[in-house]
C-alpha cells in the first residue's frame, strides 16, 4: 500500500459523489456525524420522531425532517420513510450511526435501489457477519479461533442435553441471528438447560425475528476484547488497535478503554492479525469491529463482527488521532484510506464512560425525567459526546445512552486520574444516570489494578454492602448540594441572557429563515453548554 498522510483533502470533497448526508439516527451519534459533515463541508439532514422534536441533533443539522411517531418501529426503523426523506431532501448518502438500521442488509439494499450511497459495509458482508453461526464458520475458515460449540440450533431437547454434556458446563446459549444482550443465557447447572433454552429462543424471536439458538462452551472468567478495523475499496485493511470492554452488565458495555491493561505484545499481534485476515476473507469495506473473548490462559476466541461504527469509537480516535467518521465518508466516496498501517501511531491510554439514563442503585433500570440542570466537564484530555441539554425530556422509547465521557492520558494512571476529575465535574440534575457507578468504579482497587472480567459488576457492584461508603454515598453523589445547584442554574441563566441579547441584536434572517433558525438554536445551545 502506498504511503499516505492522515489528512483528508477537504478541497477535493467538492468532487465526491455526495454533498448531502441523511443521518438515520438520533442522539449523540447523530450529533457526532453532523460534526464530521460540517468539518468536511458536507450538508447534514436530521430525522426525528415525535419524542425527539426538540432534540439537540435536530437543532444542529442543516435540515431536519419529521419521520413519525415516537415508537422506533414507526420512525427510525421505518425504511420507506427514511428513503422518502432522503429523496425529498436531496441527500445522496445515508450514514446509519449505530443501532437501529446500521446492520440491516435490507436497508442497505433499499438505499442502493434508490441510488443512495450507504456509508457502511455491503449487504453481503452484513449478512455474513450478522448471522452468527455463519460468522463462526467464516472465522474458522479464516483460521481465527472460535469457542467450541454447536454451529446451528439444536431443536430437539434430548439432543441439546446430549450435546451440552459433551461440551461440559458452564455453557452459553446464544441467538444465531443477532447480537448484543438479547437471546443469551448462561447455564451452570444441567437442570437449568431446557428452561434457559426456551427463554433464549423466545428472546431471540422477539428481538431478531429468528428463534434459532446455538450452544457453546462458556469461557470463564473471560475478558471482552475487541479490535477496531477499517477497510477501503482498494483492498487495504488496517487495524487500529484493541479496546478492553470487560466492564459490562448483562452483555451491555458500560466502560471501554484502550489499550487493554493485560494484553502482551505477542497476544496483541496475534489478535490484530487474526482480525485483518478475517476482514480480508469476507471482502469487507468500511469501518467495523471484531469482538473476542480472552480466557485466563490468554487464548482468545472469536465472538462476532459488528458491521458498523461502535459506541466506543472515540477511545480509538483519542489514541490514533484518526477521525473514523470522516474516513467512513472517504471510503463511501470510493477513495482509499488516507493512511497506511505503518502510519498508525498509538499514543497513551483512553477510557470511555457511557452516561445513560439508568438507575445503578436499582438494577440499572431505565430512568426518565427532564434534565433540569447540566454541567459537563472539560479541560485537558477530556471529550464529551452528548445529546443532553437543559430542558431535555428523556424518552423511554430508545436506548438510554445520553452521553459519552472520554478521556486521554499519557498512560493508564493519568487517564484514570483525569476520568476521576472529569466525573467530579459532571453534574446532571433531574434524571438519574450512571454517573455514580462510574465514580465508584474509578476508585475500585480491582479496576485500578486492571483486574477485570465480564463478571466484575456481578462480583463487586451487585454484592457490595448497601450503604457502603466510598468517601461519598452513592445516593448523595446523585444529588447536588444547594450551593452547587445554584451555581449550575445561575451559570445557565447568565448564558441564556447573554445569548438572548445577541439573538435580539442579530439582523433578521433572509430568504432562508428556516435554515438560519436551526443554526441559531444550535449555536445558542452549544454556548449554553460551555
Amino acid at each position: 500500500m502506498n504511503t499516505r498522510t492522515h489528512a483528508i483533502d477537504h478541497a477535493a470533497v467538492a468532487q465526491w459523489p455526495f454533498q448531502k448526508v441523511l443521518i438515520a439516527n438520533r442522539g449523540e451519534i447523530a450529533i457526532r456525524v453532523i460534526r464530521a459533515c460540517r468539518e468536511l463541508g458536507l450538508s447534514s439532514v436530521a430525522v426525528y420522531s415525535d419524542a425527539d422534536r426538540n432534540a439537540l441533533h435536530v437543532r444542529m443539522a442543516d435540515e431536519a425532517y419529521h419521520i413519525g411517531p415516537s415508537q422506533a418501529s414507526q420512525s427510525y426503523l421505518h425504511i420507506p420513510r427514511l428513503i422518502d426523506v432522503a429523496k425529498r431532501s436531496g441527500a445522496q448518502a445515508v450514514h446509519p450511526g449505530y443501532g437501529f438500521l446500521s446492520e440491516n442488509a435490507a436497508f442497505v439494499e433499499a438505499c442502493q435501489a434508490a441510488g443512495i450511497i450507504f456509508v457502511g459495509p455491503s449487504p453481503e458482508a452484513q449478512r455474513v457477519m450478522g448471522e452468527k453461526t455463519a460468522a463462526r464458520r467464516t472465522a474458522q475458515a479464516a483460521g481465527v479461533p472460535i469457542v467450541p460449540g454447536a454451529m446451528s440450533d439444536v431443536e430437539d431437547d434430548a439432543t441439546a442435553m446430549e450435546f451440552a454434556e459433551h461440551l461440559g458446563y458452564p455453557l452459553l446459549l446464544k441467538a444465531a441471528g443477532g447480537g448484543g444482550g438479547k437471546g443469551i443465557r448462561f447455564v451452570r447447572d444441567p437442570k437449568d438447560l431446557l428452561s434457559s433454552l426456551r427463554t433464549a429462543r423466545s428472546e431471540a424471536k422477539s428481538a431478531f425475528g429468528d428463534s434459532r439458538v446455538y450452544i457453546e462452551k462458556a469461557i470463564t472468567p473471560a475478558r471482552h476484547i475487541e479490535v477496531q478495523f477499517i477497510a477501503d475499496t482498494d483492498s487495504n485493511v488496517v487495524h487500529l488497535g484493541e479496546r478492553e470492554c470487560s466492564i459490562q452488565r448483562r452483555h451491555q458495555k458500560l466502560i471501554e478503554e484502550s489499550p487493554s491493561p493485560v494484553l502482551t505484545e505477542e497476544v496483541r499481534e496475534r489478535i490484530t492479525t487474526a482480525t485483518v485476515n478475517l476482514v480480508r476473507a469476507i471482502h469487507y469495506v468500511n469501518a467495523g469491529t471484531a469482538e473476542f473473548l480472552l480466557g485466563p490462559d490468554h487464548n482468545f476466541y472469536f465472538l462476532e463482527v459488528n458491521a458498523r461504527l461502535q459506541v466506543e469509537h472515540p477511545v480509538t480516535e483519542w489514541r490514533t488521532g484518526i477521525d473514523l467518521v470522516q474516513e467512513q465518508f472517504r471510503i463511501a466516496a470510493g477513495l482509499p484510506l488516507s493512511f497506511a498501517q505503518e502510519q498508525v501511531e498509538f499514543r497513551g491510554a483512553a477510557i470511555e464512560c457511557r452516561i445513560s439514563a439508568e438507575d445503578p442503585e436499582n438494577r440499572f433500570l431505565p430512568a426518565t425525567g427532564t434534565v433540569q440542570g447540566l454541567q459537563e466537564p472539560s479541560g485537558p484530555g477530556v471529550r464529551v459526546d452528548s445529546g443532553m441539554y437543559p430542558g431535555l425530556q428523556v424518552p423511554l422509547f430508545y436506548d438510554p445512552l445520553l452521553a459519552k465521557l472520554i478521556v486521554w492520558g499519557q498512560d493508564r494512571s493519568q487517564a484514570i486520574a483525569r476520568m476521576r476529575r472529569a466525573l467530579s465535574e459532571y453534574q446532571v440534575i433531574g434524571v438519574r444516570t450512571t454517573l455514580p457507578f462510574a465514580r465508584w468504579l474509578m476508585e475500585h482497587p480491582r479496576f485500578i489494578a486492571g483486574d477485570m472480567s465480564t463478571d466484575f459488576i456481578a462480583e463487586e457492584w451487585d454484592t457490595r454492602a448497601k450503604g457502603e461508603d466510598s468517601g461519598t454515598s452513592l445516593a448523595a453523589a446523585q444529588e447536588l448540594s444547594p450551593a452547587a445547584v445554584a451555581a449550575v442554574v445561575g451559570s445557565l441563566l447568565m448564558n441564556e441572557q447573554v445569548e438572548s441579547e445577541k439573538l435580539r441584536r442579530r439582523p433578521a434572517a433572509g430568504d432562508h429563515a428556516e435554515t438560519n433558525r436551526w443554526r441559531d438554536l444550535a449555536r445558542r445551545e452549544m454556548l449554553r453548554r460551555m
